[in-house]
């Protein structure tokens, strides 16, 4: 009966409705990934099984996620903002923990694991207080997640992740490297998706956007993105050994 219910939904669907159809895409293209990444695990050394591992759970999470999004967007036709920040306060720092995983070979300790997740989690907390409880000062709730977001961008960038990733050389240094651009720009489209969302002094600058597209494309981006870059030096890894 629910399995029918659903489909109906989906059947509705306008044909010019392109939220649903990033909804929609979203969900196929995470689980497809996560298929990937859980299939590969068998295909690599122990030391990289765990961070494909990571990214086949954060691409399955966000999958889940995005069906139950999906049907809400075509039942209600509003943004499903408590399904979405849940999806993220479980994957963005699943992210996170990608850093500390291929840095292991560089010595990296569980206490850069804890921060990075303690910032995200920050950043995803005021995000959702802004968006969803306090929107009328979604400014200010929005300038804590952008502080905690470029604590993160500089502990990656130039902290004690950099000097573990130079430590390391070779496809570890490339890994984090391109790790690091997708959190600096990749990441850097949810603060559109926020503003787009919510009133403030930038209204009349992103008040035209639709916040789920933005949203939408950029979970696409980053977090397939993030689990094929890991993908990438765990293949390399093993071709160089």
């Amino acid at each position: 009966m629910n399995l029918s219910l659903n489909f109906l939904s989906v059947a509705k669907m306008a044909t010019d409705d392109y939220i649903g159809f990033t909804f929609f895409v979203g969900c196929m293209a995470m689980m497809a990934a996560a298929v990937f990444f859980f299939l590969s695990m068998s295909s690599f050394d122990k030391k990289w099984r765990t961070s494909l591992l990571v990214s086949g759970l954060i691409t399955f999470i966000a999958a889940v996620h995005y069906f139950y999004m999906r049907d809400y967007w075509a039942a209600f036709g509003e943004s499903p903002t408590f399904f979405r920040y849940i999806d993220w306060i479980l994957t963005v720092p699943l992210m996170c923990v990608e850093f500390y995983l291929i840095l292991k070979v560089a010595g990296a300790k569980k206490s850069l694991m804890w921060r990075l997740i303690f910032l995200s989690v920050v950043m995803l907390v005021t995000g959702y207080i802004g968006e969803a409880i306090d929107p009328s000062n979604a400014w200010l709730w929005g300038l804590v997640s952008g502080a905690a977001y470029f604590v993160i961008v500089y502990d990656i960038w130039f902290g004690v992740a950099k000097k573990l990733a130079v430590k390391a050389g070779g496809e570890v240094l490339k890994a984090h490297k391109a790790l690091c651009w997708f959190v600096l720009v990749g990441w850097a489209i949810y603060p559109l998706g926020y503003m787009a969302g919510t009133p403030g002094w930038y209204s009349g600058v992103f008040g035209g956007l639709s916040m789920d597209v933005i949203y939408n494309i950029g979970d696409a981006i980053n977090k397939i993105g993030f689990g094929l870059v890991v993908y990438n030096l765990a293949v390399q890894s093993s071709e160089n050994k």
